[in-house]
């Protein structure tokens, strides 16, 4: 299995799962179809290697090329019922849209996918686990907080990503009106960087070889930030960590066995530039 994002942020969030000769998955698509095909394009995919789309909610940073980019590549479209009313229905054909339950499993490109019900001021939103017969990758972003339930569903991952999404610090002092503030750091909104630390030592194992930072602010929050709060609750883990950017999101990770666990190269020298900045 490997992953990879093609861009993670308020501007727009996508990320490819492959799983081989199974074929490729695009979780969210925040971009316009014209620029997604583009930057899936950077990854060195064809519109036919995808097999499907998964959406988490409706915001438009995660849905707004969806119906379109589906519709032109009749592609199947997983979301929940509230995800669709709320940004799909009228402009998605109805023959491509499946429907999903929140705290759910249901496989698709040879993966078992755990959808797991979350807290966000959106409709119906989930996030998800992808599992394989040798590798479980999760993804967790846009949550204002978290429970039980959700440390539970993102145990023994070998591949992280994290939401990342605001330091306290520069929310506070930062541009955003009031109202704005209070609706990123409340119970709905975002994960901050110590919630992220803290969700990370709830779920870190020892199968975990990767961990990436993802939807960080670019007015709220620093990537250094982010990998610095990761770094102090990684606790000696043997995992590396790095940061996804709106403009680029990250390269190509493959999972690998646990006794030769390996980043690609590419990622490797991405990881090496965030450590240093």
């Amino acid at each position: 299995m490997r992953f990879a994002s093609i861009g993670s942020g308020s501007q727009g969030n996508g990320t490819l799962i492959d799983n081989g000769g199974e074929g490729t998955l695009l979780l969210d698509c925040g971009f316009s179809a014209r620029e997604a095909r583009n930057r899936i394009a950077e990854k060195s995919l064809l519109p036919a290697d995808l097999a499907g789309i998964l959406v988490t909610h409706e915001h438009g940073d995660h849905s707004k090329g969806v119906a379109t980019l589906a519709n032109s590549l009749r592609l199947p479209v997983h979301c929940t019922w509230g995800t669709y009313q709320s940004a799909l229905m009228g402009r998605l054909d109805e023959a491509l849209f499946h429907r999903i339950d929140a705290d759910s499993v249901f496989s698709l490109a040879g993966l078992d996918i755990q959808s797991v019900a979350v807290p966000h001021d959106a409709r119906e939103p989930c996030q998800f686990v992808f599992s394989s017969s040798r590798f479980r990758l999760g993804i967790l972003t846009d949550v204002g907080s978290f429970n039980r339930a959700m440390v539970a569903a993102y145990q023994a991952c070998d591949g992280l990503m994290l939401e990342c999404n605001h330091d306290l610090r520069m929310l506070a002092d930062g541009p955003y009106p009031a109202q704005l503030k209070r609706r990123v750091a409340g119970h709905f909104g975002h994960l901050n960087n110590q919630q992220a630390a803290d969700f990370l030592r709830q779920v870190a194992h020892p199968r975990l070889q990767c961990l990436i930072a993802t939807h960080i602010s670019q007015k709220n929050n620093t990537r250094a930030l982010a990998i610095d709060a990761l770094q102090q609750a990684q606790a000696g883990g043997d995992f590396a960590i790095q940061a996804a950017s709106q403009d680029n999101g990250f390269d190509w990770i493959t999972l690998q066995p646990r006794s030769n666990a390996i980043l690609s190269s590419s990622a490797e020298r991405q990881l090496a530039l965030d450590l240093e900045t």
